[in-house]
């Protein structure tokens, strides 16, 4: 029998739970209100930030209409999902990184508190206490349903918001490791790390460095931490939260959070609120009202460590973005800024060693153009544009004897300041070869054992030294041209018909540094004004040039050559060179001139001691011709001096040769191998003071060596203090 009774009794609650329903629905606003007030102490994040505090108030107001729907509803009804405010407000506190534990502790508060409000209006419509019980463990039954329902949903959208985050914080440190640091530049490397994290990370990224991190030299942060704005960007046109501009500098407060965190190598998360706008974010009032307005609400200040050393200090700002920065995106932050430190201090160790290496190889290769002569030349160097840096390549005209000129052209295996530093070595050496005037086949073997020894003297973590040399010798009294290769590319001749080419039957040696094998000596005869155009590997050759490509453009650049060297250069690069080139480039052109005929005298003479004084009048007849009699006395004691040699400890024939170009040159010839030298004589010596005497004429003097006997030579500047040499 009572049976009837509780299902009768349980209809009797539902109506009542319907009824009570009704009699609030009018008052949900009221209710919403009444339950947020009750979570002030629980949730302060609800005053602090606008845009949560008004999505929880529709958010309450939602679950109490939600609740309320399921009173009036028939019984055994299911508790409804959670409403989208709900799911809303989850989404928001997982970008805030709000834990989802205190939005689960409102629900239960809210629930509470809602029970409570229900329980005071249920006296009203009726004082059976027996109903009023049974309504309410009810009510209890049917709110716990809600909340248990509605928790899980809650948190599922909570969780899957956090996911997506958490795979937008991996592709941004994905897109980081790929964009960060692509060039070894130091400015460039701070754009990209603007570029990235402005993309869906903060609202504005300023990079700035010490002073001592871009002059390359500096060790650590100076005391001033004066520091220079070398990249920023925002998402707004003009970048107006800036009051810098890329460029210039500026000096934080002593008491700044900048300042702590650079002092201190700690990264600092600050949120502003309300109308605080500190010094060092707006260091003037007009540019605080335009932050202001802006709604900047949160920054993270990372400083940028690299090798123990700290480099500068990057901020990320929001003000566009509602959801400001947490202990989570401090830590990626940080990651990402750590990554971009480690580039920036690369380009900073690459640029301080490129342009150590670059100057220590523009000071070692010829200053000036060299005049001579003999050729009429201009040069040019290009330093890689590649990370590869600065290489060996070199140039050099050096003026020999006998109104000669050698041009020499190489290139030194690797890149850096041991390449460079292996270039001047070589660069030396050459010279010192050709001040003793070897054939360019004995200099070339000269030098392949200097780049063996130097192999020796070299650790084994440098690399091996491996080098390629062009060496050509070029005769203006003759016109003939006489080279030899170490593994370099042959020179390119045009001649005044504008027919050009490489030059036919050049044997092309070894790379120096192999040993044991032989070089080999081409002769050929250059017309007048003929164009000889030495180059290295990096003029012709790269990874998306072909040889033969580069070398058909540079032969049309040269048919349709101007007459201006300089232009002839600058040509050539524009045409085989469209870009920055990956390797080095050293370019040599030479216009060939030949000796008048008039300003060269020869004579030759018989092994007889009587025909010293022939060669005396010789010269004194030929030097009056010449217009250059001022010189007669001492060039008559150096042909006697140097014949009276030839004939006593030479072999025959002999020959007395007087060239007169920039210089007046002696030269006396014969087939011996032996080489005179200076010695000291004693008092009663008779013999011995000869070429002392001709070192004291001269300005220079030596002996060159050729196939068939030697050269001994001696110079003499001209007198041209008042009038022009004789055409």
């Amino acid at each position: 029998m009572a049976f009837p009774y509780i299902r009768t009794m349980g209809t009797e609650v539902d109506a009542f739970l319907g009824q009570l329903a009704r009699r609030l629905r009018p008052q949900v606003k009221k209710l919403a209100g009444l339950l947020l007030q009750r979570l002030n102490g629980e949730l302060p994040e609800l005053w602090e930030n606008a845009d949560i505090e008004a999505l929880t108030l529709e958010e309450t107001a939602q679950h109490v209409t939600a609740l309320l729907d399921l009173l009036e509803a028939r019984p055994g009804a299911s508790a409804p999902e959670a409403p989208p405010a709900a799911l809303d407000i989850a989404r928001l506190y997982a970008r805030r990184g709000i834990p989802v534990s205190r939005l689960l502790r409102a629900y239960r508060l809210d629930h509470l508190s809602l029970l409570e409000q229900l329980q005071a209006e249920a006296p009203r419509l009726t004082d059976d206490w027996h109903m009023i019980n049974q309504a309410t463990m009810r009510l209890v039954a049917i709110g716990f349903d809600y909340v248990d329902r509605s928790s899980e949903q809650v948190v599922a959208a909570y969780q899957e918001e956090r996911d997506r985050l958490l795979q937008r914080r991996l592709a941004l440190t994905d897109r980081a490791s790929k964009r960060i640091g692509t060039t070894l530049d130091i400015s460039r490397t701070a754009e990209e790390l603007t570029e990235v994290c402005t993309e869906d990370f903060a609202d504005l990224v300023t990079v700035d460095l010490f002073d001592s991190a871009l002059d390359e030299t500096g060790t650590g942060p100076p005391e001033a931490l004066t520091q220079r704005r070398v990249a920023q960007r925002s998402v707004l046109d003009g970048c107006p939260e800036s009051p810098l501009r890329v460029g210039g500098t500026h000096t934080y407060p002593d008491d700044s959070e900048p300042v702590r965190a650079l002092t201190t190598g700690r990264s600092v998360l600050h949120h502003i609120t309300g109308t605080e706008m500190p010094t060092w974010v707006a260091p003037s009032e007009s540019h605080g009202r335009v932050l202001r307005g802006l709604g900047l609400h949160s920054v993270l200040l990372v400083p940028l460590h690299a090798r123990g050393e700290i480099l500068g200090l990057v901020q990320f700002v929001r003000h566009r973005t509602s959801a400001p920065f947490d202990d989570d995106d401090l830590l990626l932050a940080q990651e990402i800024a750590s990554r971009a430190a480690v580039s920036i201090d690369n380009a900073r160790r690459y640029t301080h060693e490129r342009s150590t290496a670059l100057a220590l190889q523009r000071a070692l290769l010829p200053r000036n153009t060299v005049e001579h002569a003999a050729v009429e030349t201009a040069s040019r160097y290009l330093p890689a544009g590649s990370r590869a840096g600065v290489g060996g390549d070199w140039y050099d005209v050096i003026p020999l004897s006998g109104a000669r000129v050698a041009l020499v052209v190489g290139d030194v295996v690797g890149h850096g300041l041991h390449a460079a530093a292996t270039m001047g070595r070589l660069r030396t050496a050459v010279r010192a070869f050709a001040d003793i005037d070897l054939m360019p086949d004995e200099l070339l073997t000269h030098l392949d054992d200097v780049v063996i020894r130097m192999q020796r003297e070299e650790s084994a973590d440098e690399g091996e030294t491996s080098a390629t040399c062009l060496y050509a010798v070029y005769d203006p009294v003759s016109r003939r041209c006489s080279l030899a290769s170490a593994g370099h590319v042959p020179p390119t001749v045009v001649t005044p018909s504008k027919i050009s080419g490489a030059l036919p039957e050049v044997p092309i040696g070894p790379p120096l540094g192999l040993g044991g094998l032989p070089f080999e000596t081409a002769e050929f005869e250059l017309p007048e004004d003929s164009l000889l155009v030495l180059h290295t590997d990096g003029l012709i050759a790269g990874r998306a040039r072909d040889v033969d490509r580069g070398l058909a453009t540079l032969h049309d650049v040269l048919t349709s050559a101007p007459d201006s060297l300089e232009e002839i250069c600058d040509r050539l690069l524009d045409a085989v060179l469209p870009g920055r080139p990956a390797d080095d480039v050293a370019l040599l052109v030479a216009r060939t001139h030949a000796l008048d005929p008039d300003h060269v005298a020869t004579m030759d003479l018989p092994s007889d001691p009587a025909a010293v004084s022939g060669a005396r009048r010789f010269a004194s007849d030929v030097l009056t011709a010449w217009g250059v009699e001022e010189l007669s006395f001492t060039t008559e004691l150096v042909v006697s001096e140097l014949v009276t040699n030839a004939i006593r400890y030479g072999k025959s024939p002999v020959q007395l040769r007087l060239i007169l170009q920039s210089t007046l040159t002696c030269e006396v010839s014969d087939a011996s191998s032996t080489a005179p030298h200076l010695r000291r004589a004693r008092i009663f010596d008779e013999g011995g003071r000869g070429l002392l005497l001709v070192a004291q004429c001269a300005d220079r003097w030596g002996t060159r060596h050729g196939r068939e006997g030697k050269v001994i030579w001696a110079e003499q500047a001209l007198p041209w203090t008042t009038r022009r040499p004789p055409k």
